[in-house]
């Protein structure tokens, strides 16, 4: 018997436009635009992440590329200059903006403010106060979707690798919330199948478990591809589209007891991981 029906949604980071509108075209629900550049290398430069070097003028670049695209832009943080910020991408056609490192509800409800229901917002939980928070701002703030980001929230919570939040149940409150009230939600990114520190064939029963509907695919998964030519050279991309999307349905299927199970090789998984990235060298 199903746990409930879904559909997995991928989004892709991209800062060229034929590979915008290739992915758009070829199984990736949104392309998304990163303009995070405030705080973040202090806070990730360690990390092999996606580490932005785009400016407002390529969203119209990405816009005008792929015009028919679903088009996500992640903004900075909250900050002074953050009312030019919005309305520059949402003048550059933006159909939905993400805010990143908010701790709290008043924060959020300040970016809800500036966007003023012009286009959707989504933003992003990737930090313990606003994770914590999540529930209380159901029904009190226009959410209508989001995104979990676990890049920031181990680091933020000492974790030695991302999915430790997953393995110990920090997501599980505020996803039964967001299913409860039937707002859809993402939860980080995803490597290709058999791939990854959690590869797809584990990983993906987790958002199944929670209600989860969305991903990122990780750079791992393009190999960093500069160009469409070096996209497609590099692998089958609507084949392991459809493999991602196959696995996610697997899970769909699946009962509630393998469900457990795969819970408990996931854990087991990230504990290893953990142990071993715990070890001092």
């Amino acid at each position: 018997m199903a746990i409930r029906e879904n559909k997995l949604r991928l989004l892709m980071i991209v800062d060229d436009p034929d590979i915008a509108l290739f992915a758009s075209t070829h199984g990736v629900d949104r392309i998304m635009v990163d303009l995070e550049t405030l705080g973040k290398q202090e806070r990730q430069g360690h990390l092999d992440t996606v580490q932005s070097a785009l400016q407002i003028e390529d969203v119209t670049r990405i816009r005008q590329g792929a015009p028919d695209a679903h088009l996500l832009v992640r903004i900075n943080p909250l900050h002074e200059g953050s009312k030019d910020e919005v309305d520059a991408v949402v003048a550059r056609g933006a159909d939905a903006v993400m805010l990143p490192m908010f701790h709290n509800r008043d924060t959020l409800a300040r970016f809800f403010d500036i966007l003023a229901d012009r286009v959707e917002a989504l933003p992003l939980f990737e930090t313990i106060g606003a994770v914590a928070q999540l529930p209380e701002m159901i029904g009190d703030l226009p959410l209508t979707g989001l995104h979990f980001g676990l890049n920031d929230l181990h680091l933020e919570r000492g974790d030695a690798m991302m999915f430790e939040p997953l393995a110990q149940k920090v997501l599980d409150g505020p996803a039964k919330a967001l299913r409860s009230a039937d707002i859809p939600f993402g939860i980080g990114g995803i490597a290709r199948s058999t791939e990854g520190v959690i590869p797809p064939e584990i990983l993906l029963g987790e958002h199944v478990r929670l209600g989860s509907s969305g991903a990122i695919l990780s750079r791992s998964f393009h190999r960093r591809a500069r160009s469409l030519d070096e996209l497609k050279a590099g692998m089958d991309f609507v084949a392991e589209i459809a493999r991602l999307r196959k696995i996610y349905n697997g899970f769909l299927e699946m009962d509630t007891t393998a469900i457990a199970e795969n819970t408990s090789r996931f854990r087991r998984a990230v504990e290893k991981v953990s142990t071993i990235r715990s070890v001092p060298t």
